[in-house]
């Protein structure tokens, strides 16, 4: 009888942590989305990332469980023109034969509110790594969740703009990156 009840007991304890502990959701990029707004000449233009990962561990019940790594192969930029295209993946921009990858991977994720997180992390651009924080907004739907969020960045923290592109009047330094993550 006693083995039965710490069977019990162990398989119970079993089921509560696996409740618990972080699920590997896989993203689904046919549904999910990166882009970058910023500034040329004062026009708001927005540029799309084409190819890119996420490999997120998440824990609703315990969110400072989770964990979230997000991969973006910086020549799959699209400005809206090939031309243009050719040109950001050079030296002067993302340098993407050199740099082929921007990355973040988060190193603390905390609960702010109902389906409201804040994360921080590494981003790394370019070879550049800084320390980063954002609001992150997260919807449940059975299995399937959504991730949205918005990071602003200065552009030139990262070297992206290098020699006579520095100037902001032309391109401004700031950044907005935007992405929508949908995953299960």
């Amino acid at each position: 009888m006693k083995l039965t009840h710490k069977v019990a007991l162990a398989s119970l304890m079993g089921l509560s942590f696996a409740a618990t502990a972080a699920t590997l959701l896989k993203a689904d990029t046919a549904k999910s989305s990166v882009s970058a707004t910023f500034k040329q000449m004062n026009v708001p233009v927005e540029a799309k990332f084409k190819k890119f990962t996420a490999a997120i561990d998440y824990n609703p019940a315990s969110p400072d469980a989770s964990k979230a790594t997000v991969e973006i192969e910086t020549a799959s930029i699209d400005i809206g023109d090939p031309e243009y295209n050719k040109e950001v993946a050079k030296k002067e921009w993302f340098n993407a034969a050199q740099f082929p990858k921007a990355t973040f991977v988060s190193s603390s994720i905390k609960a702010a509110g109902a389906g409201k997180l804040t994360v921080t992390g590494k981003l790394n651009i370019k070879g550049k790594a800084t320390d980063v924080t954002f609001p992150l907004s997260v919807k449940a739907d059975g299995g399937k969740y959504t991730f949205d969020g918005v990071l602003p960045i200065k552009r030139l923290t990262y070297n992206i703009g290098e020699g006579e592109w520095k100037d902001t009047s032309m391109v401004a330094d700031e950044v907005t990156i935007k992405f929508h993550v949908a995953a299960q």
